[in-house]
Protein backbone atom coordinates (compact mmCIF):
# COMPACT_ATOMS: atom_id res chain seq x y z
CA UNK A 1 0.00 0.00 0.00
CA UNK A 2 1.95 3.23 -1.17
CA UNK A 3 0.83 6.34 1.41
CA UNK A 4 0.66 10.14 -0.99
CA UNK A 5 1.87 12.44 1.89
CA UNK A 6 0.82 15.94 1.18
CA UNK A 7 1.48 19.10 2.58
CA UNK A 8 -0.27 20.11 5.68
CA UNK A 9 -1.54 23.43 6.04
CA UNK A 10 1.21 25.55 8.51
CA UNK A 11 -1.51 27.97 9.08
CA UNK A 12 -4.11 30.38 8.04
CA UNK A 13 -4.00 32.66 5.00
CA UNK A 14 -0.59 30.24 3.91
CA UNK A 15 -1.48 28.36 0.63
CA UNK A 16 2.21 27.97 -0.72
CA UNK A 17 5.23 26.35 0.48
CA UNK A 18 8.58 25.84 -0.39
CA UNK A 19 10.69 22.79 -0.28
CA UNK A 20 13.50 23.97 1.52
CA UNK A 21 15.60 20.76 2.20
CA UNK A 22 14.96 16.88 2.17
CA UNK A 23 16.40 14.96 5.22
CA UNK A 24 16.57 11.50 3.36
CA UNK A 25 17.08 10.53 0.10
CA UNK A 26 15.10 9.04 -2.74
CA UNK A 27 14.87 5.24 -1.70
CA UNK A 28 15.32 5.67 1.89
CA UNK A 29 13.16 3.74 4.24
CA UNK A 30 11.27 6.03 7.10
CA UNK A 31 10.19 5.92 10.45
CA UNK A 32 6.69 6.78 11.17
CA UNK A 33 7.45 10.43 12.71
CA UNK A 34 10.62 10.72 11.64
CA UNK A 35 11.55 14.65 10.29
CA UNK A 36 12.06 14.21 6.55
CA UNK A 37 11.84 17.56 5.19
CA UNK A 38 12.08 21.29 6.29
CA UNK A 39 9.62 23.38 4.39
CA UNK A 40 9.73 27.65 4.16
CA UNK A 41 6.42 29.62 4.64
CA UNK A 42 6.59 33.29 4.36
CA UNK A 43 6.15 32.75 8.57
CA UNK A 44 8.22 30.33 9.33
CA UNK A 45 10.64 27.21 8.63
CA UNK A 46 8.43 24.46 9.64
CA UNK A 47 9.55 20.32 10.04
CA UNK A 48 7.72 17.52 7.95
CA UNK A 49 7.49 13.94 9.69
CA UNK A 50 6.56 11.14 8.11
CA UNK A 51 3.33 9.80 8.25
CA UNK A 52 4.15 6.21 8.13
CA UNK A 53 6.69 3.90 7.55
CA UNK A 54 8.12 2.73 4.22
CA UNK A 55 10.02 2.89 1.32
CA UNK A 56 9.96 6.90 0.35
CA UNK A 57 9.74 7.90 -3.03
CA UNK A 58 9.80 11.88 -3.39
CA UNK A 59 8.14 13.94 -5.85
CA UNK A 60 9.50 17.15 -5.66
CA UNK A 61 12.60 18.96 -5.94
CA UNK A 62 14.51 21.41 -2.70
CA UNK A 63 13.37 24.53 -4.35
CA UNK A 64 10.07 23.91 -5.62
CA UNK A 65 7.03 26.03 -4.28
CA UNK A 66 4.19 23.14 -4.10
CA UNK A 67 0.65 24.33 -2.76
CA UNK A 68 -0.86 23.29 0.56
CA UNK A 69 -2.43 19.83 -0.44
CA UNK A 70 -0.19 18.52 -2.98
CA UNK A 71 1.24 15.86 -2.85
CA UNK A 72 5.56 15.83 -2.03
CA UNK A 73 6.34 12.20 -1.75
CA UNK A 74 4.95 8.56 -1.99
CA UNK A 75 5.82 6.14 1.41
CA UNK A 76 5.58 2.46 0.19
CA UNK A 77 4.27 1.28 3.62
CA UNK A 78 4.55 -2.54 2.46
CA UNK A 79 8.28 -2.65 1.68
CA UNK A 80 10.01 -4.28 4.19
CA UNK A 81 12.57 -3.06 6.88
CA UNK A 82 16.19 -2.84 6.10
CA UNK A 83 17.78 -6.12 7.69
CA UNK A 84 20.15 -3.08 9.20
CA UNK A 85 23.67 -4.74 7.65
CA UNK A 86 26.48 -2.58 7.87
CA UNK A 87 27.66 -0.94 4.63
CA UNK A 88 30.22 -2.91 2.62
CA UNK A 89 33.63 -2.47 3.36
CA UNK A 90 35.98 -0.66 1.22
CA UNK A 91 39.72 -1.56 1.17
CA UNK A 92 41.96 1.30 1.94
CA UNK A 93 43.34 3.02 -0.97
CA UNK A 94 47.21 1.69 -1.26
CA UNK A 95 49.43 4.01 -0.72
CA UNK A 96 51.83 4.87 -3.97
CA UNK A 97 55.37 4.95 -3.36
CA UNK A 98 56.20 8.33 -3.68
CA UNK A 99 58.61 8.92 -6.62
CA UNK A 100 60.95 12.12 -6.16
CA UNK A 101 60.62 14.77 -8.73
CA UNK A 102 63.09 15.85 -10.62
CA UNK A 103 65.08 19.12 -8.82
CA UNK A 104 64.25 22.38 -10.70
CA UNK A 105 67.47 24.10 -10.97
CA UNK A 106 67.36 27.42 -9.48
CA UNK A 107 66.48 30.68 -11.71
CA UNK A 108 69.97 32.38 -12.26
CA UNK A 109 70.00 35.97 -10.81
CA UNK A 110 71.99 38.79 -12.16
CA UNK A 111 71.77 42.10 -12.19
CA UNK A 112 69.74 42.53 -14.88
CA UNK A 113 66.47 40.48 -12.71
CA UNK A 114 63.76 42.40 -12.15
CA UNK A 115 65.00 45.66 -14.29
CA UNK A 116 62.58 46.84 -16.83
CA UNK A 117 63.43 47.59 -20.44
CA UNK A 118 63.06 51.48 -21.67
CA UNK A 119 60.01 50.46 -22.98
CA UNK A 120 58.51 48.44 -20.32
CA UNK A 121 59.32 51.59 -18.27
CA UNK A 122 57.25 53.87 -20.12
CA UNK A 123 54.22 51.15 -19.79
CA UNK A 124 54.24 50.93 -16.19
CA UNK A 125 54.71 54.59 -16.06
CA UNK A 126 51.17 55.08 -17.65
CA UNK A 127 50.01 52.68 -15.36
CA UNK A 128 51.19 53.67 -12.31
CA UNK A 129 52.87 50.65 -11.82
CA UNK A 130 56.67 49.73 -10.15
CA UNK A 131 58.52 46.77 -12.15
CA UNK A 132 58.98 45.42 -8.84
CA UNK A 133 55.40 44.52 -8.99
CA UNK A 134 55.96 42.15 -11.94
CA UNK A 135 57.68 39.11 -12.42
CA UNK A 136 60.04 39.27 -15.46
CA UNK A 137 59.97 36.97 -17.93
CA UNK A 138 62.88 38.23 -20.19
CA UNK A 139 66.22 37.09 -20.33
CA UNK A 140 67.52 36.55 -16.67
CA UNK A 141 64.45 38.08 -15.26
CA UNK A 142 64.07 40.98 -17.09
CA UNK A 143 60.98 42.69 -17.34
CA UNK A 144 59.70 42.93 -21.40
CA UNK A 145 57.59 45.27 -22.67
CA UNK A 146 54.95 42.36 -23.43
CA UNK A 147 55.08 41.65 -19.25
CA UNK A 148 54.32 45.63 -18.45
CA UNK A 149 51.07 45.55 -21.42
CA UNK A 150 49.88 42.59 -19.50
CA UNK A 151 50.31 43.48 -16.00
CA UNK A 152 47.59 44.57 -14.09
CA UNK A 153 47.39 47.02 -11.44
CA UNK A 154 45.80 45.25 -8.36
CA UNK A 155 44.34 46.93 -5.63
CA UNK A 156 46.73 46.20 -2.23
CA UNK A 157 48.49 42.97 -1.92
CA UNK A 158 47.20 40.11 -4.17
CA UNK A 159 44.70 37.49 -2.09
CA UNK A 160 45.99 34.13 -1.92
CA UNK A 161 43.47 32.12 -0.17
CA UNK A 162 40.39 30.84 -1.95
CA UNK A 163 38.22 33.70 -4.25
CA UNK A 164 35.17 31.04 -4.72
CA UNK A 165 31.34 32.75 -4.74
CA UNK A 166 27.89 30.78 -4.10
CA UNK A 167 24.81 32.08 -5.64
CA UNK A 168 22.19 30.45 -3.09
CA UNK A 169 18.40 31.22 -3.33
CA UNK A 170 16.88 32.82 -0.35
CA UNK A 171 14.49 31.25 1.39
CA UNK A 172 10.48 32.03 1.15
CA UNK A 173 11.42 33.30 4.82
CA UNK A 174 14.10 35.46 4.24
CA UNK A 175 12.28 36.65 0.92
CA UNK A 176 8.94 37.41 2.57
CA UNK A 177 11.01 39.16 5.46
CA UNK A 178 12.93 41.72 2.90
CA UNK A 179 9.36 42.40 0.97
CA UNK A 180 8.03 43.06 4.28
CA UNK A 181 10.91 45.58 5.13
CA UNK A 182 11.19 46.94 1.97
CA UNK A 183 7.25 47.74 2.21
CA UNK A 184 7.42 49.21 5.47
CA UNK A 185 9.98 52.00 4.71
CA UNK A 186 7.88 52.69 1.76
CA UNK A 187 4.52 52.68 2.97
CA UNK A 188 4.76 54.13 6.96
CA UNK A 189 5.80 57.35 7.80
CA UNK A 190 8.38 55.75 10.48
CA UNK A 191 10.42 58.18 13.01
CA UNK A 192 12.63 57.16 15.91
CA UNK A 193 13.34 59.05 18.83
CA UNK A 194 16.03 58.30 21.44
CA UNK A 195 16.77 57.93 24.65
CA UNK A 196 19.68 56.86 27.63
CA UNK A 197 18.34 54.78 30.56
CA UNK A 198 20.37 54.27 34.27
CA UNK A 199 20.28 50.64 34.38
CA UNK A 200 21.89 50.70 37.89
CA UNK A 201 18.57 49.94 39.58
CA UNK A 202 17.47 46.59 37.40
CA UNK A 203 21.63 45.87 38.41
CA UNK A 204 21.25 46.48 42.10
CA UNK A 205 17.68 44.12 42.04
CA UNK A 206 18.95 41.40 40.07
CA UNK A 207 22.30 40.94 42.27
CA UNK A 208 20.18 41.17 45.15
CA UNK A 209 17.54 38.75 43.91
CA UNK A 210 18.50 36.49 41.05
CA UNK A 211 20.05 33.59 42.69
CA UNK A 212 16.34 33.54 44.84
CA UNK A 213 14.49 33.64 42.10
CA UNK A 214 15.74 31.33 39.56
CA UNK A 215 15.93 28.77 42.42
CA UNK A 216 12.39 29.33 43.39
CA UNK A 217 11.30 29.21 39.43
CA UNK A 218 13.71 27.62 37.55
CA UNK A 219 14.36 30.68 34.94
CA UNK A 220 16.71 33.95 35.26
CA UNK A 221 16.15 37.02 36.14
CA UNK A 222 17.08 38.75 32.64
CA UNK A 223 16.14 41.97 31.82
CA UNK A 224 13.35 41.12 29.23
CA UNK A 225 11.17 40.86 31.81
CA UNK A 226 12.07 44.66 33.29
CA UNK A 227 11.36 45.62 29.65
CA UNK A 228 8.31 44.21 29.01
CA UNK A 229 6.45 44.97 31.70
CA UNK A 230 7.41 48.89 31.54
CA UNK A 231 6.52 48.62 27.86
CA UNK A 232 2.91 47.31 29.24
CA UNK A 233 2.58 50.03 31.71
CA UNK A 234 3.68 53.00 29.04
CA UNK A 235 1.23 51.47 26.29
CA UNK A 236 -1.15 51.74 28.78
CA UNK A 237 -0.44 55.15 29.45
CA UNK A 238 -0.24 56.06 25.81
CA UNK A 239 -2.95 53.50 23.83
CA UNK A 240 -1.99 55.00 20.35
CA UNK A 241 1.04 53.43 20.12
CA UNK A 242 -0.52 49.87 20.90
CA UNK A 243 -2.89 50.86 17.83
CA UNK A 244 -2.40 50.56 14.44
CA UNK A 245 -4.08 51.56 10.57
CA UNK A 246 -6.26 49.73 8.73
CA UNK A 247 -7.21 51.26 5.48
CA UNK A 248 -8.66 54.78 6.70
CA UNK A 249 -9.14 53.06 10.31
CA UNK A 250 -7.46 53.38 13.23
CA UNK A 251 -7.78 49.93 15.49
CA UNK A 252 -7.37 50.01 18.95
CA UNK A 253 -6.46 47.27 21.32
CA UNK A 254 -7.05 46.96 25.45
CA UNK A 255 -4.60 44.31 25.39
CA UNK A 256 -1.07 43.57 24.94
CA UNK A 257 0.58 41.03 22.78
CA UNK A 258 4.21 41.80 22.83
CA UNK A 259 6.47 40.55 19.98
CA UNK A 260 9.71 39.57 20.62
CA UNK A 261 12.54 39.36 17.96
CA UNK A 262 15.04 36.21 18.72
CA UNK A 263 17.37 35.39 16.36
CA UNK A 264 17.14 31.81 15.46
CA UNK A 265 18.72 29.22 12.42
CA UNK A 266 16.44 30.65 9.85
CA UNK A 267 16.67 34.12 10.63
CA UNK A 268 14.48 36.43 12.84
CA UNK A 269 11.67 34.93 14.61
CA UNK A 270 9.83 37.21 16.11
CA UNK A 271 7.01 35.20 18.30
CA UNK A 272 4.34 36.76 20.47
CA UNK A 273 3.79 36.99 24.24
CA UNK A 274 -0.05 37.24 24.37
CA UNK A 275 -1.85 39.07 27.52
CA UNK A 276 1.65 40.66 28.88
CA UNK A 277 -0.29 42.65 30.87
CA UNK A 278 -1.29 39.67 33.01
CA UNK A 279 2.14 38.34 33.54
CA UNK A 280 4.22 38.65 36.39
CA UNK A 281 8.18 38.48 36.14
CA UNK A 282 8.09 35.12 36.41
CA UNK A 283 5.55 34.54 33.50
CA UNK A 284 7.01 36.97 31.40
CA UNK A 285 10.75 35.17 32.32
CA UNK A 286 9.23 31.96 31.61
CA UNK A 287 7.05 32.66 28.40
CA UNK A 288 10.37 34.20 26.64
CA UNK A 289 12.42 31.42 27.72
CA UNK A 290 10.04 28.69 26.25
CA UNK A 291 9.50 30.71 23.01
CA UNK A 292 13.37 31.43 22.58
CA UNK A 293 13.73 27.38 22.68
CA UNK A 294 11.08 26.88 20.30
CA UNK A 295 12.40 29.34 18.31
CA UNK A 296 16.28 27.72 18.31
CA UNK A 297 15.25 24.79 17.79
CA UNK A 298 12.77 25.26 14.92
CA UNK A 299 9.96 24.35 16.24
CA UNK A 300 8.13 27.57 16.68
CA UNK A 301 4.65 27.18 14.59
CA UNK A 302 3.09 30.06 12.75
CA UNK A 303 0.52 31.06 15.38
CA UNK A 304 3.16 31.26 17.74
CA UNK A 305 4.71 34.12 15.81
CA UNK A 306 1.13 35.69 14.38
CA UNK A 307 -0.54 39.15 15.85
CA UNK A 308 1.21 41.07 18.21
CA UNK A 309 0.22 44.83 19.25
CA UNK A 310 4.06 46.05 20.04
CA UNK A 311 7.67 44.66 19.34
CA UNK A 312 10.64 44.79 21.42
CA UNK A 313 14.14 43.98 19.82
CA UNK A 314 17.43 43.28 21.60
CA UNK A 315 20.14 44.39 19.49
CA UNK A 316 22.62 44.58 22.66
CA UNK A 317 23.34 41.29 22.78
CA UNK A 318 25.30 41.17 19.68
CA UNK A 319 26.97 44.47 21.03
CA UNK A 320 24.88 47.22 19.09
CA UNK A 321 25.47 50.51 20.44
CA UNK A 322 22.65 52.28 18.71
CA UNK A 323 20.22 51.85 15.55
CA UNK A 324 16.73 52.91 13.94
CA UNK A 325 15.03 49.47 14.23
CA UNK A 326 12.04 48.85 11.77
CA UNK A 327 8.54 48.42 12.40
CA UNK A 328 6.73 45.15 12.33
CA UNK A 329 3.99 45.65 10.24
CA UNK A 330 1.06 46.33 11.28
CA UNK A 331 2.15 47.30 14.20
CA UNK A 332 3.04 51.07 15.08
CA UNK A 333 5.79 50.94 17.00
CA UNK A 334 8.78 49.01 18.08
CA UNK A 335 11.14 49.62 20.76
CA UNK A 336 15.22 48.95 20.95
CA UNK A 337 17.02 47.60 23.16
CA UNK A 338 21.19 47.69 23.29
CA UNK A 339 24.56 47.08 24.97
CA UNK A 340 24.86 48.48 28.49
CA UNK A 341 28.10 50.52 28.70
CA UNK A 342 29.74 52.54 32.07
CA UNK A 343 29.43 55.73 31.01
CA UNK A 344 29.89 59.23 33.27
CA UNK A 345 26.72 60.32 34.26
CA UNK A 346 25.63 63.89 36.65
CA UNK A 347 24.31 62.21 39.64
CA UNK A 348 23.65 65.06 42.20
CA UNK A 349 25.96 67.25 41.32
CA UNK A 350 28.64 65.32 41.01
CA UNK A 351 30.31 63.01 37.97
CA UNK A 352 29.53 59.09 38.80
CA UNK A 353 30.47 56.27 36.08
CA UNK A 354 26.81 54.12 35.59
CA UNK A 355 25.77 51.34 33.36
CA UNK A 356 23.77 52.73 30.53
CA UNK A 357 21.62 51.78 27.60
CA UNK A 358 20.42 53.73 24.83
CA UNK A 359 16.72 52.79 23.81
CA UNK A 360 15.26 53.82 20.23
CA UNK A 361 11.59 54.05 19.77
CA UNK A 362 10.71 53.57 15.92
CA UNK A 363 7.29 54.98 15.42
CA UNK A 364 4.71 55.42 12.65
CA UNK A 365 3.94 59.23 12.26
CA UNK A 366 0.97 58.50 10.61
CA UNK A 367 -0.74 57.11 13.61
CA UNK A 368 1.54 58.62 16.41
CA UNK A 369 2.10 61.83 17.04
CA UNK A 370 5.60 63.29 18.68
CA UNK A 371 3.94 63.44 22.15
CA UNK A 372 2.92 60.39 22.17
CA UNK A 373 6.25 58.57 20.80
CA UNK A 374 8.47 60.89 22.97
CA UNK A 375 6.33 60.05 26.51
CA UNK A 376 5.98 56.63 25.82
CA UNK A 377 9.56 56.48 25.69
CA UNK A 378 10.39 58.38 28.73
CA UNK A 379 7.63 56.50 30.33
CA UNK A 380 9.47 53.76 29.79
CA UNK A 381 12.89 54.99 30.60
CA UNK A 382 11.40 55.97 34.14
CA UNK A 383 9.92 52.56 34.91
CA UNK A 384 13.39 51.05 34.66
CA UNK A 385 14.62 53.54 36.49
CA UNK A 386 12.49 53.28 38.81
CA UNK A 387 11.64 49.73 39.29
CA UNK A 388 11.15 49.18 42.68
CA UNK A 389 8.04 52.16 42.93
CA UNK A 390 6.76 51.72 39.16
CA UNK A 391 6.70 47.68 38.38
CA UNK A 392 6.72 46.45 42.00
CA UNK A 393 4.56 48.70 44.44
CA UNK A 394 7.15 48.69 46.08
CA UNK A 395 7.33 45.63 46.73
CA UNK A 396 9.96 43.63 45.22
CA UNK A 397 10.21 40.43 47.05
CA UNK A 398 6.66 40.13 46.83
CA UNK A 399 6.68 41.03 42.96
CA UNK A 400 9.68 38.67 42.48
CA UNK A 401 7.97 35.76 44.19
CA UNK A 402 4.95 35.57 42.41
Amino acid sequence: MVLEMKVPSPGESITEVEIATWLVEDGDYVEKDQPIAEVDSDKATLELPAEESGIITLKAEEGDAVAVGAVVCHIDMSAARPDGAGAPKTEAPKTEEKKEAPKAEPAKETYATGTASPAAKKVLAEKGMSADDIKGTGKDGRVTKEDAVNAVPSMGTPGTGSRSSERKKLSMLRRKVAQRLVSVKNETAMLTTFNEVNMQPIFDLRNEYKDEFKAKHGVGLGFMSFFTLAVVRALKMYPDVNSMIDGDYKVSHDFQDISIAVSGPKGLMVPVIRNAENLTFRGVESEVKRLALRARDGQITVDEMTGGTFTITNGGVFGSMLSTPIINPPQSGILGMHNIVNRPMAVNGEVVIQPIMYVALSYDHRIIDGRESVGFLVAVKEALENPVELLMDNTPKKALEM
